[in-house]
């Protein structure tokens, strides 16, 4: 029977999904558990407790943001899960609350410990010498001081502004008259939370020690200290930190807009004045300070998070950056593929075979080589690629400018709608449209999330094209953390394909069908469930049927209905899904032959494949979609096949079945929705899939390249 909607529809029960959010949240729960890994380096679970924090300022930002508006707005639609979005909010409350307890007691009671063991000590103001008050208040007079802006709450003068995830002071001072006053003053962002003393003051070496020491402290702790220079007659009562956080999640009207650029300017403008979602403040504060914030910022008691510890602990990741190797774990250099590694010119090499990198194993050099050499060969007449989410300084952005000052046809799609980095998009869209290049903003309604680069070459049988496509962004910072896959080819019904959809993202071309890409927002969704139709009817047949996904987040209804319908059918479903996951494994007559795993380790599991068995012929796919609605309904999405015998083997065999047998880092789902960790009891060997893979990767695709090359 054909899995069409109505049919899978018989599915949608809430007792068959789990809530999206509590599904994130069990996502930061692992993060958390990586935090508190006595078995990582210090200053690895360090980085860890900043990925904590730094998530979970986004989801207030962006997802419970959004479930307050719905309650302000009196929309009570339910989720697919059944819940509204009032209880929501309850839950997520009642289970951020104990995390937060839990990481900041390890913070405390753990972490600041053992860097005092390791001779990196965060100090308080009663514990530092004479002397090293003297020079740090000295720095406060000549470098802090003249930034600070105390703005006192009075009739005569508003409640101050206050920016989102901004750490502030709250005061109450008393004048010679006896008159108590409230005012404000801002950490400012400029200068780094842990100041480093001994880079302010020179410390000696005593008895010839030579240890590696650093002593730090809270630019907060520096400035509350010195409060009295900055209310000169009047008498400190009260100074206690908090920290907001804002609705940044503002709605674009794309299809109201004469110019996309000018509204997203706006719009980045705007996001700091959107509502406030959460009140940080710090347990000593009095109540009477804390109502005073609740009636300004316009919350109530249930948006407000008392904290023991220092507030806004995501800044904690500088310490990583202190140069200890031994509180790190082993670092690795990702290598250049032998075939990439010589002296021949990229697009013969590709002509010849496609070529495929797996990031961060490979380096991300052969892919801004390949930009490179397009920009300065004289037979390339046009370079087409999208962006996404480009990084600060970025060399692909540099070379594309170049190529368009030597005259060649240069059409860029920038992604302006890439959350958080508007700002730095918005930048390299007006550099490039400076050089000349034909920039594209997007399409009104949906997000370019795909990861494409053409190039177009005049050749002595022809033109050529040349493709690079991608699970990852052309990001060479995020390339060294994040795992992502792409490959070069010359295949033409895949170039055709991506040229498609350049016509589609520059001009008013249609997008109907394709060779071999699976496209969103045209067909992706079909062509999973087909190819899980594909693998029910072997089922059926008594043939093996075998289904593996890895994904970032699985939450699509439909895929997840068809998914179910496969289990019932007997079908083997193995999911690796790195955060939210709504499917329920593990439920009899419903769901009993899927399993779902979860991969959070030292590198950011980014790439999506789609891997089905298909009696034997087996289906690989790569590509840049999640299964959630917004990746299959909302952007433009690109998968392509890999079809090379020997790229399929080792993706099938050194990503995902290795994958599946980590028992080290890999968490199993419950059908609880509670995630516990896949237990070494069961195999063997111990295996860390991504210490696997730095240890093998490169070995094993050097091995096969050259023996093909041989042949």
């Amino acid at each position: 029977m054909e899995l069409t909607k109505e049919y899978l529809s018989q599915y949608f029960n809430p007792k068959n999904f789990f809530n999206r959010e509590t599904s994130w949240l069990e996502f930061n729960r692992r993060v958390l558990q990586e935090a508190t890994n006595t078995n990582l380096p210090l200053l690895d679970r360090i980085k860890f407790i900043s990925i904590f924090f730094s998530n979970l300022d986004e989801f207030y930002m962006i997802r419970v943001s959004g479930l307050k508006e719905q309650v302000r707005a009196n929309i009570f639609e339910l989720t697919i899960d059944g819940l509204t979005p009032i209880e929501q909010l309850k839950i997520i409350e009642k289970t951020v609350q104990p995390m937060l307890n839990e990481i900041y007691e390890y913070w405390n009671k753990v972490i600041l410990q053992e860097l005092r063991e390791n001779r990196i000590f965060i100090c308080n103001m009663d514990e530092l010498e004479a002397r090293e008050k003297e020079a740090l208040n000295q720095y406060f007079t000549k470098e802090i001081f003249p930034v600070l802006t105390p703005l006192a709450f009075d009739p005569g003068r508003p409640f101050p502004y206050i920016s989102n995830l901004s750490l502030s002071f709250a005061i109450l001072v008393e004048n010679s008259k006896g008159e108590k006053h409230f005012a404000r003053i801002k950490v400012p962002t400029i200068l780094p939370r842990l100041l480093r003393i001994d880079h302010i003051v020179k410390l000696e070496q005593r008895n010839g020690n030579t240890n590696f020491t650093a002593k730090f402290i809270w630019l907060g702790d520096l400035i509350k200290e010195n409060l009295p220079k900055l209310f000169p007659g009047n008498k400190i009562l009260e100074a206690h930190r908090f920290r907001i956080t804002r609705n940044t999640d503002l709605e674009i009207q794309e299809d109201e807009a004469d110019d996309l650029l000018e509204v997203i300017e706006e719009n980045i403008k705007q996001r700091k004045f959107g509502s406030v979602v959460r009140l940080e403040v710090q347990n000593t504060m009095p109540d009477f300070m804390i109502d005073t914030l609740i009636e300004n910022l316009e919350i109530t008691r249930n948006d407000v998070h008392i904290i023991d510890g220092n507030l806004g602990l995501s800044d904690v990741i500088q310490l990583y950056d202190l140069p200890i190797p031994s509180l790190k774990e082993k670092s690795f250099h990702p290598s250049i593929p032998y075939i990439v590694d010589r002296e021949e010119n990229i697009f013969s090499l590709i002509k010849k075979k496609d070529i495929m990198l797996h990031h961060p194993y490979d380096s991300f050099t052969p892919v801004i080589e390949f930009i490179k050499e397009a920009s300065v060969d004289p037979d390339v007449l046009a370079i087409k690629q999208t962006l996404y989410r480009i990084g600060q300084d970025s060399p692909i952005v540099k070379y594309l400018i170049e190529a368009a000052e030597r005259k060649k046809q240069v059409a860029v799609l920038v992604e302006l709608k890439a959350r958080f980095d508007e700002e730095n998009n918005i930048y390299w869209a007006k550099e490039l449209e400076k050089a000349g290049v034909h920039v594209v903003y997007g399409l009104v309604g949906l997000k370019t999330h795909a990861k494409m680069t053409l190039v177009v070459r005049k050749e002595i049988d022809g033109v050529q094209r040349y493709a690079h496509i991608s699970t990852g962004n052309y990001n060479p910072e995020t390339a060294k953390l994040y795992t992502d896959i792409g490959i070069f080819t010359a295949d033409e019904k895949i170039c055709s394909d991506v040229s498609e959809i350049f016509n589609f993202l520059t001009g008013y071309s249609e997008l109907k069908q394709f060779n071999k890409l699976i496209v969103s927002p045209i067909n992706t969704r079909e062509k999973i469930i087909e190819f899980i139709e594909n693998e029910i009817k072997y089922a059926r047949q008594g043939k093996k049927a075998h289904i593996i996904l890895k994904l970032n987040a699985l939450v699509d209804p439909l895929i997840i209905a068809a998914l179910y319908k496969a289990s019932q059918e007997g079908v083997k479903i193995e999911l690796i899904v790195r955060g939210i996951c709504c499917l329920i494994p593990q439920i009899q007559g419903l769901s009993e032959n899927i399993r779902v795993i979860s991969i959070v380790g030292r590198l950011l599991e980014h790439n999506r494949l789609y891997y089905f068995y298909n009696n034997g012929k087996e289906i690989l796919y790569a590509g840049s979609a999640d299964f959630m609605q917004r990746n299959l309904d909302r952007r433009v999405e690109a998968a392509f096949p890999i079809e090379n015998t020997e790229y399929k083997k080792i993706i099938i065999e050194n990503v995902l079945l290795k994958a599946l047998e980590d028992n080290q880092k890999a968490r199993v789902l419950l059908p609880t929705g509670k995630y516990v960790f896949n237990h070494k009891v069961f195999y063997e060997q111990n295996v860390n899939y991504q210490e696997w893979l730095i240890r093998h990767w490169t070995k094993q695709t050097i091995s096969i390249l050259h023996n093909e090359n041989k042949t």
